[in-house]
């Protein structure tokens, strides 16, 4: 805050008030607010007679009672003084100077204006004021050894193959030593794109830098930190693929990336504003040439007005790492719950995972036609990749709960003919007019071997075919009363099976009534 006895003291000696602001480093309109009161007042410079300061001093604070001059301080500043171990105190720990009023205040009956304590303390500790403000510059940074990265926003474009205006993003990355820059505009910024762009800018510059900062968007971190970062798995593998290092900067500290964030204005100005694309492949031919024939060839003052492409050239694109023998092939990582019909939702398809994993998040791995489901570090399922409905292994399935589907008409009659000929008649018979509407019949036949035997199950089947009633109900029966050794026939003097009825347990068990 100026000194408004010294504004007056020189006013009144006559110099201009073009001089006043120079001098004062205040503006013009501000003196004109202040020496308003004093023309108002008849006080001519040069004519009418000098004040004192301290005439100035009680003048000024007539005009401007609220305002807190010089003389205001001597008020207001005793005041805080016997607070000043307290108030370093709370600045050491970072206390605003707000919350510090506030404190005085409230809890110290210390009647003071915000503005008086930040003044304050702005005089008393200018060491501390001063220290959060100090810029170390940075070292000049190695050839091959850091790439800055960022995303940009260049405007709206009418898109011709989807026929409606987009947002265009730029995806730039600057080598930081030699300030060239890689330029690639894209439509969308999501997984596929991201790191489709990373490619792109190592086969531009022919090589990998070491070190990659970049900001903490989703698309490259999951899970922002200053000391343990945690990396998208597809950015990681990516990483991994090129042998180089992701280094995310601070959360809201775009300090931490300068070297990008100065080009992103040139990039709107140069590269996109006032010019017509038709395509969006012709966008991004365009942007590469822009890289080589402009933005490269530009004079910059960071290199002494050297050329980015003419240092890139000559010192760092020698020290980048080479590329790797084998592309890289892009993965997509989700996660997803499984439902109870054993499936996880991957994209627009449903996929299916062993059933004991039922209720859990799993994470999926699709890449080229495959999609890997993992469970922790390890592969639960694998499956061809679809676009839609869903890919079922049967196997991931309880075995009772698909037995009607695994268990079908070719299986039970290989079943059968293992038992023995009469089960192998029976069951065929069953199949034979309509496979489909007698599957589950058959298959609680041939059910039964595991409670009673092959041998007893072969035997009740001859004999429900000898009593002419080869159905389930009649052989689980048989089975049930243990008759599938009895000669139905005997006693009957007859062999005609028509003359048997088709009841297991005789007449005499059922009473005339």
């Amino acid at each position: 805050m100026f000194d408004l006895v010294e504004l007056y003291t020189h006013w009144q000696a006559g110099r201009g008030q073009r001089e006043l602001a120079a001098s004062l480093g205040i503006d013009r309109k501000t003196i004109r607010k202040y020496v308003a009161p004093a023309v108002a007042a008849g006080i001519e410079p040069g004519v009418s007679p000098p004040l004192s300061a301290q005439q100035w001093a009680e003048r000024a604070a007539e005009w401007f009672p609220g305002l807190h001059d010089r003389g205001a301080r001597a008020v207001t500043w005793p005041l805080i003084d016997p607070h000043g171990d307290r108030i370093k105190g709370w600045l050491d720990e970072s206390v605003t100077v707000a919350t510090i009023a506030q404190r005085l205040r409230d809890d110290h009956g210390v009647d003071v204006s915000e503005s008086s304590v930040r003044r304050w303390v702005a005089t008393h500790f200018a060491d501390e004021a001063a220290r959060g403000k100090v810029t170390v510059p940075r070292p000049p940074v190695s050839p091959g050894s850091e790439a800055q990265i960022d995303y940009g926003k260049l405007g709206m474009w009418f898109d011709p193959a989807s026929g409606r205006r987009v947002s265009v993003q730029a995806f730039v990355m600057v080598l930081s030593c030699s300030r060239m820059p890689f330029l690639q505009p894209v439509i969308s910024m999501d997984q596929t794109s991201w790191c489709a762009s990373h490619v792109a800018a190592f086969e531009f510059f022919g090589g990998v830098p070491a070190r990659l900062v970049i900001d903490n968007l989703r698309t490259g971190v999951d899970k922002p930190d200053l000391y343990d970062p945690k990396l998208n798995r597809t950015y990681a593998e990516l990483a991994v693929h090129y042998a180089t290092l992701i280094d995310p900067a601070r959360v809201r500290k775009p300090k931490d990336k300068p070297r990008v964030e100065r080009q992103m204005q040139y990039v709107r100005d140069s590269f996109w504003r006032g010019r017509e694309f038709t395509t969006l492949a012709q966008m991004q031919a365009e942007a590469i040439r822009w890289c080589n024939d402009v933005a490269g060839l530009r004079h910059s003052r960071a290199l002494d007005g050297g050329q980015p492409l003419r240092v890139f050239e000559a010192i760092e694109r020698d020290a980048l790492s080479p590329l790797p023998r084998a592309p890289f092939v892009l993965s997509v990582w989700s996660t997803g719950k499984v439902g109870l019909d054993t499936h996880i939702k991957i994209g627009k398809a449903l996929y299916s995972v062993p059933w004991r994993l039922i209720g859990q998040t799993l994470h999926a791995r699709t890449s080229g036609d495959i999609v890997q489901i993992f469970r922790d570090q390890h592969v639960v399922a694998t499956h061809v990749r679809r676009l839609s409905g869903r890919a079922t292994n049967m196997e991931h399935y309880p075995p009772e709960t698909v037995a009607f589907h695994l268990q079908g008409p070719t299986w039970c009659r290989k079943i059968a003919a293992e038992v023995g000929p009469a089960a192998e008649l029976v069951i065929g018979d069953l199949l034979s007019p309509n496979a489909i509407h007698h599957l589950r019949a058959a298959q609680g036949i041939l059910r039964l071997r595991e409670k009673y035997g092959l041998d007893r199950l072969e035997a009740a089947c001859a004999r429900a075919i000898e009593v002419g009633d080869p159905s389930y109900r009649t052989v689980k029966g048989i089975l049930a009363a243990g008759t599938e050794t009895e000669d139905p026939f005997a006693g009957t003097g007859t062999a005609d099976i028509s003359a048997i009825p088709a009841f297991l347990r005789g007449p005499d068990q059922f009473s005339s009534n």
